[in-house]
């Protein structure tokens, strides 16, 4: 049974250890490919490789900054449950860490995924804004299981997967990238596709969650984000019923 609470005294040896291993790991790599948008957030956020993050230290940094906070969830919550949390400035995340056999593989989404990846950004009020857009806008749609279909690309290919053009270099930002150590080596390969972000062609375009991407889209701000907000609702609205993949 996965943890609803975070009860930080329960962390073992165990879980420091892994923290610490995939901290590092990634930050080596991530210091020369990450945004820095991300950088100032995780500063913001004070990380350190030998201390996991307590959720309650982080409300504290959190609500001053951009008004959002931790909800603890055991594990993937449902769309509707996800998206009502995120319209409330609420970040859902699980407490509990992989172990060390899983470093490199897991199946579910840990805290490393959820805190490392998600939470950093969290103090940035242009990514908030965006974020909580999203989720209004699948709200809005939430009754229409093809609407949030496509809809979940945008968040795939932004939240998750999106990278930015910094000082005529593309940059990562999304926190799928930023938690996997594969993922950011890959999307960094010269042979993986960077498309321009473009809300017709990411809400026609499919995606796996079982592999390696082959494409990412690249943006210039998250305030391009947050202003595309009006063309995803109404290019959603327009699609549902009728839809062709690319």
């Amino acid at each position: 049974m996965r943890p609803t609470t975070q009860i930080y005294s329960n962390y073992t040896p165990e879980d420091f250890a892994v923290w610490k291993t995939l901290f590092n790991r990634q930050m080596d790599i991530l210091q020369y490919a990450v945004s820095s948008e991300y950088l100032t957030a995780l500063a913001k956020v004070e990380f350190k490789p030998e201390r996991i993050p307590d959720f309650k230290q982080l409300d504290n940094i959190l609500q001053p900054a951009t008004g959002w906070g931790m909800e603890v969830v055991p594990n993937i919550c449902p769309q509707k449950e996800f998206f009502e949390f995120l319209s409330q400035k609420k970040s859902t995340a699980t407490c509990w860490l992989r172990t060390m056999a899983q470093l490199d593989y897991l199946e579910e989404p840990d805290m490393f995924h959820d805190v490392f990846g998600h939470v950093p950004l969290l103090s940035n009020q242009a990514y908030c804004d965006f974020f909580r857009g999203i989720s209004n806008i699948a709200l809005e749609f939430i009754d229409n299981p093809k609407a949030i279909e496509l809809l979940s690309r945008v968040y795939w290919f932004t939240i998750e997967f999106g990278m930015m053009r910094e000082k005529n270099e593309v940059k990562i930002y999304g926190a799928g990238i930023i938690s996997s150590h594969s993922e950011t080596l890959h999307c960094l390969n010269k042979e993986t596709r960077k498309l321009d972000y473009d809300v017709s062609t990411m809400l026609l375009t499919d995606y796996r969650t079982d592999i390696l991407q082959d494409k990412y889209f690249v943006m210039d701000s998250f305030d391009q984000l947050y202003d595309s907000l009006p063309e995803i609702r109404n290019c959603l609205a327009k699609m549902v019923g009728s839809v062709s993949i690319v």
